[in-house]
């Protein structure tokens, strides 16, 4: 069970996900666990600009997984991602998000929403990154929703994936952070 909380404080929303890929026989990966190496990659977060995991070695990086950009709960899920970015900042956390949509899009994307946190276009070849996390849903064409903490060594500490349709707030992940740095914030 997770709790999402907007920040303006207008209400609660209280969701169940589970750590299992759910999605209704839609695909047959499984999402990499605790204790794998994180597939090395390097995806556009600009139309001129790549972002590799590697250049992200000696800090904590936040995968997000979202399915699409423009639709309702990414928008949430995202929004909520950025309106905490100071408290990945407490941990020295890099987040990035991915879905198979391009870099123009997540670039007006990222616009209009106001969002300050780096977005990657797993778009060509479609879904590849997404493949290599075990989190691509082949018959929709798009990523699960699914968020993996990665050491800094390069290893994955926690993933999560959650039904499609709920947003899995940031509690699991500020949990997987905290226990990384020893339980300080």
């Amino acid at each position: 069970m997770c709790r999402y909380r907007h920040a303006s404080g207008r209400g609660s929303l209280v969701c169940f996900s589970f750590d299992v890929n759910i999605n209704g026989g839609q695909n047959l990966m499984e999402a990499l666990k605790a204790g794998t190496s994180a597939p090395e990659f390097s995806l556009p977060s600009t139309p001129d600009q790549q972002v590799a995991l590697s250049e992200l070695r000696g800090r904590p990086v936040v995968l997000i997984f979202y399915p699409a950009d423009w639709s309702p709960v990414c928008g949430d899920e995202l929004a909520l991602f950025n309106e905490l970015r100071d408290e990945f900042a407490k941990f020295d956390a890099s987040l990035l998000g991915i879905s198979v949509d391009g870099a123009w899009c997540h670039t007006a994307f990222a616009k209009d929403r106001g969002y300050h946190m780096t977005l990657l276009a797993d778009f060509e070849p479609k879904g590849e990154v997404a493949r290599q996390y075990g989190v691509y849903r082949s018959k929709e064409g798009v990523s699960e929703r699914a968020l993996f903490v990665i050491k800094p060594d390069g290893v994955i500490h926690w993933s999560h994936v959650s039904p499609i349709g709920v947003n899995p707030g940031a509690d699991g992940v500020l949990r997987a952070l905290e226990s990384l740095s020893g339980g300080a914030s």
